[in-house]
């Protein structure tokens, strides 16, 4: 599996080799003690999975193994493993024709973005998508149509184990594979890694276990190791029987991170009718997008050079310029002061800067640089004029470490798609409605509804954010100036929870201490187990 960035040959390919480690693995869960399978192997790439195939002298009737690189194909072919045929072609097409069906599929699918399919691979894997009733969407990787397609071509009963990344627990263009392993499979096992497996792309990743076995039964199960060589010393016996209840109202499969006892509370919080969330108090979306923050965002200093004073709108761009729970004109102003890019730029049209010198001078200066030229910008009628141009009530940061700050804006500051746009219902107060978030149980849901990256950052979208559940109380005004206050002495997160949990929560909410507690508990792990993968 392989990153696409940068279009080059062997990243079209997608590959990304398997250490045989976890192919080692894979196949002790898959074989278990059966003898007579027909096997898949959809992307056999360098043949890892054979080798080890026939290096543990494995018994099975049959082996199919799929392989685009003609070159790599021949490499497989060089195995001479018994009763396995290798061919060179694509796997999408191959299994829109074929008509047979096996008991194990076993691999590492390439991991290809969608728009560097040619178009034969994009009407195969879209016609995969239709025989499972599955919309199919432009976001979707190769290693979704590989799973989907794989799972098509299994006997009324089988197995599936594939490496694949761990974007299938969390992100939008995922959910509808989830849902559809979810019904498809009775049993799914997921095993991670504390450690990242492939360091040198910061890509996580997991191995997906699944079997059909034609009961009523749907169960999952994650299991969590340090690294590659802690696999060796897994029962695999703990894999034969899941043991957590699929929810297939779940978006994301983080939630499988938590025990059933954790899993149970999350669920009592989201059926009691007296949490709401966020999407239920404010709408979210996304920050403006400028086409060019470089350009539109900029410091006093440009500001004044330029004479740019009567265009130039109070903005906030990046956590480090924000330090409470509120964004005060004290702050904006300690920004400018600081030479941060405080100013958003907002341009009429160019026949209305006739008699502005500077700003003409700053947009010519801008088409010298081609800023004019990039996408977000060409596209429009203007191009220095920013479309969807509103100021928020409150402002949500895209991105965080420990947890994501929520604020209240105070000077109507724009923002950029740094952050997200608040704009709170008239009749919810807005400082209690920021002070109601902070607390362990927002903080876990946060962790549940984001999706974490390679280096530990959590990031929500705005349809996540507005699954946050926020125990909101309009006595809870005076709270923000505190939680405020405390933030600004840079006091320690879980000092102002101690404070916060025991109004919102407790006397508010009436939650117990131990209700409390696990809500806590529930974000420390999820945060500190996102947080690891910062770590090599």
């Amino acid at each position: 599996m392989k990153l696409i960035n940068n279009v080059t040959q062997e990243k079209l390919r997608g590959g990304f080799y398997t250490p045989h480690l976890i192919a080692q693995f894979i196949l002790q869960w898959a074989f278990n003690g059966n003898t007579r399978m027909d096997i898949l192997e959809p992307s056999c790439g360098d043949g890892v999975f054979l080798e080890e195939i026939k290096k543990r002298k494995y018994l099975y009737n049959s082996i199919l193994a799929i392989e685009l690189d003609p070159l790599e194909a021949k490499k497989t072919n060089l195995l001479n493993l018994e009763k396995c045929i290798v061919k060179n072609e694509e796997f999408h097409g191959f299994c829109n024709r074929t008509k047979k069906r096996f008991d194990l599929i076993v691999g590492n699918p390439p991991f290809i973005r969608y728009q560097y399919f040619d178009k034969k691979q994009q009407d195969e894997a879209g016609l995969i998508f239709n025989k499972a009733k599955l919309k199919y969407s432009k976001l979707t990787n190769s290693w979704v149509s590989f799973i989907v397609g794989s799972s098509l071509l299994l006997k009324k009963t089988g197995k599936i184990g594939f490496v694949v990344p761990a974007e299938i627990l969390q992100v939008s263009f995922a959910k509808t594979l989830r849902k559809f392993l979810a019904k498809f499979y009775n049993k799914i096992s997921i095993v991670s890694f504390e450690k990242l497996v492939f360091p040198d792309i910061q890509q996580e990743i997991v191995l997906l276990l699944c079997e059909k076995n034609n009961t009523k039964k749907h169960f999952i199960d994650h299991v969590e190791v340090k690294d590659m060589q802690s696999l060796m010393d897994l029962d695999v016996s703990k894999l034969k029987i899941p043991t957590k209840d699929i929810d297939f109202k779940s978006n994301k499969w983080t939630f499988y991170f938590l025990d059933q006892k954790e899993i149970n509370f999350i669920e009592k919080i989201k059926k009691d009718p007296n949490f709401l969330t966020m999407g239920d108090f404010a709408r979210v979306e996304v920050g403006i997008t400028t086409g060019a923050n470089s350009f539109f965002s900029v410091p006093y200093s440009t500001v004044d050079s330029y004479q740019l004073q009567d265009f130039a709108q109070p903005m906030v761009g990046r956590s480090v310029q924000v330090t409470g729970s509120v964004f005060t004109k004290n702050d904006w102003e300690h920004n400018q002061k600081n030479e941060a890019r405080a100013n958003l730029l907002v341009f009429p049209s160019k026949d209305k800067l006739k008699k502005y010198k500077g700003a003409k001078a700053y947009i010519a200066h801008g088409e010298e640089n081609n800023i004019h030229t990039g996408y977000k910008c060409r596209i429009r009628n203007e191009w220095q004029i920013i479309p969807s141009l509103w100021a928020s009530d409150a402002l949500f940061l895209r991105r965080s470490n420990l947890y994501p700050k929520f604020l209240t804006n105070q000077i109507e500051a724009y923002t950029t798609d740094t952050m997200h746009r608040v704009r709170i219902n008239k009749n919810i107060n807005k400082d209690a409605l920021v002070a109601s978030y902070y607390n362990s149980l927002s903080f876990a849901f946060a962790e549940i509804s984001g999706r974490s990256h390679g280096g530990g950052v959590l990031e929500l979208m705005p349809n996540e954010v507005k699954d946050i559940i926020v125990p909101y109380n309009q006595n809870n005004k005076e709270l923000n100036l505190e939680i405020n206050s405390l933030l600004r002495k840079n006091k320690n997160i879980m000092k102002i929870l101690k404070i916060t949990n025991e109004k919102i929560l407790k006397k508010n909410f009436n939650l117990s201490n131990n209700d409390i507690q696990m809500a806590h508990n529930i974000w420390l792990k999820l945060m500190e187990r996102r947080l690891k993968r910062n770590k090599k």
